[in-house]
């Protein structure tokens, strides 16, 4: 098996590489109910909204529903991609403000059980997409399963979403000592969602980082809060993005300066800045899983 991966590897290495790198983002949280998808799907819009083109990877491929959150119907999605039916970019559908959005296939329950063919077959289709992409977000399925730990190992960044509940800050917990401790990830993101100040936000975060400073050895950066907003509430209702349906709420500002804060984030230069190395670096994190 771990034969098959190192041959694909090798060939892919042999391809023309795009001619920028690109940021690698994933989102996830300890837990589900928190509002991870819709902080990822708003902090991709926000992304595009200022001019960077954003890939947005529905991986929570058991129980996708971006392109429900979005109200939009693709027809195609990555199980056709698998097969070789399609290719990546023609099941790409486009959201607000120009987000690119893969929608994810129900019932390919995890990477580590794809076939050495589906494995081939993906590396291929993300080395031969033509679209020039800035940055790749991975919303990511909640919890800590195999397919959660591969696209987090195989990001550049991982962003945290958590709120103020017992619950997901153990899990949050839980979530960033099994990448640090068994996998070497040592940086994570937060971001406080629901939040009813920024100090509110601020003592939350301080929550889960005074555990993590007394048991592990990780940085974590407060990235910010997402306020609760019965605007947020009412653009889901409409299947819309806030940034785009009611760009001057609050939840929308906070957005955008999130979305900022992304921007300004370093490229990583060496080669898994390109998103071949991402899928390659996917499918090796799959097989040490395996």
């Amino acid at each position: 098996m771990v034969d098959v991966a190192d041959d694909q590897a090798s060939g892919l290495r042999k391809m023309a590489r795009p001619p920028r790198p690109v940021k690698v983002i994933a989102v996830a949280s300890g837990k589900g109910g928190v509002g991870k998808t819709n902080v990822t799907v708003n902090l991709g819009v926000a992304l595009a909204s200022q001019g960077r083109q954003v890939l947005l990877l529905d991986a929570d491929l058991g129980m996708a529903n971006i392109d429900v959150m979005l109200g939009l119907h693709p027809q195609f999605n990555l199980l056709h991609v698998l097969d070789g039916s399609k290719t990546l970019s023609e099941i790409i559908v486009e959201g607000p403000s120009g987000l690119k959005i893969i929608p994810a296939a129900s019932g390919v329950q995890k990477m580590a059980e794809l076939s050495p063919a589906e494995h081939a077959g993906m590396i291929q289709a993300f080395s031969e997409m033509d679209d020039q992409i800035d940055i790749l977000l991975i919303d990511s399925a909640a919890g800590i399963s195999d397919s959660v730990v591969s696209f987090t190992r195989a990001a550049q960044e991982v962003i945290v979403v958590v709120c103020d509940e017992p619950a997901s800050i153990t899990d949050a917990y839980a979530f960033i000592k099994l990448l640090s401790r068994e996998y070497g990830v040592v940086h994570f993101h937060i971001i406080a969602n629901m939040t009813r100040s920024v100090q509110e936000g601020r003592e939350l975060f301080n929550k889960i980082s005074l555990v993590c400073d007394r048991f592990l050895e990780v940085n974590l950066d407060f990235m910010g809060i997402v306020p609760f907003d019965e605007d947020l509430r009412r653009a889901v209702k409409k299947q819309r993005a806030v940034v785009e349906y009611i760009p001057r709420s609050k939840s929308a500002t906070a957005f955008m300066h999130l979305a900022k804060k992304v921007d300004y984030w370093p490229v990583q230069k060496q080669p898994r800045g390109h998103m071949e190395f991402f899928v390659e670096r996917l499918i090796q994190a799959s097989l040490d899983i395996a």
